[in-house]
């Protein structure tokens, strides 16, 4: 039974965006006693997450995530957001999915009596995706396909495409997540989803031609140019993109490689065949997981030349995100060799960030850590890598740089040139 007197609060609000911190607190405990703090959320799927941590409750009966050490649980010492990033899948190899951004997630968290188990109090956290007045928009224009995130107020605003990981479908959490600082954004399918190839054979770069177009003239929208926002598979299609395609100003590349993967990718009369991988470089984990991260070849070898994007072509800023532990592929390799070629031909127009202890999947502030999965491509459940504390502020500086990025370099034309050029060029 709940005690009455005991109080757990999250600040500033019950209510907060996904990517913001929550302050969780409890009072009303006896002084000096053990307090466990417990979190659960089931994503759209149906996947059950859950984390806790072991806190004592100092002479006043409060207990403060901001200021108070974990003892042991999912966590340990001082992480004011644990209780989010730590959430693990009761069903191992599971990504936390969210496909509806409309409704928000929902994070229950208790407080419990450390000795006797019994619940003390609990509360949920919403976390929402949209603020109030955004739009939401269905995208069927030719054969684009995607969801248009067009936020309030007078535009109109810089625009940027956000393109997912390879598995298909459709993820808005990032692209609403980044509409919310006052850019419409395009989040782009490009199969398996509503009348999209489900099992392509080729992918055709004039399709994303299409999606550039109808972003850069859209109403809302301020040009000359747009964004690109990738992540693992998607991070060689910006790159593309970038490389083939005019009309883009500044790209992320989140783990990407430099040469194309999987499948063959058609631009008009050009073809561009996807690495071969090695399966003589593929290993297993001591608990029987499949590591690809040596499948490929070295982009430097001579049987990737023909495999390369030709970035070198490109008239975009680059901001290149690498994982050193990214188990997928080796992400550091591909940028350091990606910044080299632009060196190379005399474009100082990158950034290369890379982060120790930090898996494939980076993503938005505080989403669970996601260590193995499925992969679509291998077909099994394979380790991505990482360690949770550092892969978690990973995401949270990696936003913050990501945001950055796209004010600078997505700004009124008129003032780039007031804006200071930073080659923080760091390899």
């Amino acid at each position: 039974m709940a005690c009455a007197q005991i109080r757990l609060k999250l600040l500033p609000s019950i209510h907060t965006f996904f990517n913001k911190l929550v302050h969780v607190k409890v009072e009303g405990v006896a002084p000096h006693k053990s307090v466990e703090l417990r979190s659960k959320v089931v994503d759209d799927r149906g996947m059950v997450f859950k984390a806790s941590a072991f806190y004592r409750a100092d002479e006043n009966g409060s207990v403060d995530v901001c200021s108070a050490p974990s003892l042991g649980g999912s966590y340990t010492g001082v992480e004011p957001m644990g209780l989010f990033w730590s959430l693990a899948p009761e069903i191992l190899h599971n990504k936390f999915t969210k496909k509806n951004v409309l409704s928000p997630t929902l994070v229950e968290i208790q407080a419990v009596n450390g000795e006797t188990g019994e619940v003390l109090v609990s509360e949920t956290n919403e976390r929402r995706y949209m603020m109030e007045g955004m739009k939401r928009i269905p995208v069927q224009e030719g054969r684009i396909r995607g969801v248009l995130f067009i936020p309030p107020g007078k535009g109109p605003f810089p625009g940027i495409m956000d393109l997912y990981t390879f598995g298909g479908g459709l993820s808005e959490p990032r692209a609403s997540l980044l509409a919310n600082e006052g850019y419409v954004v395009l989040a782009l399918a490009y199969y398996g989803y509503q009348d999209l190839p489900k099992k392509p054979k080729m992918l055709d770069l004039e399709y994303f031609e299409e999606a550039v177009k109808y972003l850069r003239d859209h109403p809302e929208v301020k040009g000359p140019g747009i964004g690109l926002i990738s992540i693992s598979h998607s991070g060689g299609l910006a790159m593309a993109m970038s490389s083939f395609l005019p009309g883009i100003t500044a790209t992320v590349c989140i783990n990407g490689c430099i040469g194309n993967t999987v499948l063959p990718l058609r631009y008009k009369d050009i073809v561009i065949p996807p690495l071969p991988p090695d399966t003589a470089n593929v290993t297993f984990t001591d608990s029987g997981l499949v590591d690809i991260r040596d499948a490929l070849p070295d982009p430097s070898s001579e049987e990737s030349k023909a495999s390369i994007f030709p970035i070198e072509r490109a008239s975009c800023r680059f901001l290149f995100a690498a994982s050193e532990d990214d188990h997928n592929w080796n992400s550091v390799t591909s940028a350091k060799h990606a910044a080299a070629v632009l060196r190379d031909h005399g474009n100082q127009a990158f950034d290369v960030v890379t982060y120790p202890k930090a898996g494939h999947f980076l993503e938005v502030p505080h989403m669970p850590f996601c260590p193995s999965g499925f992969h679509a491509a291998v077909g099994t459940n394979v380790v991505f890598g990482g360690e949770p504390k550092a892969h978690s502020e990973a995401q949270l500086d990696l936003w913050g740089k990501v945001q950055e990025f796209f004010r600078t370099y997505l700004g009124n034309k008129s003032n780039i040139a007031a804006y200071p050029d930073n080659n923080n060029n760091k390899i």
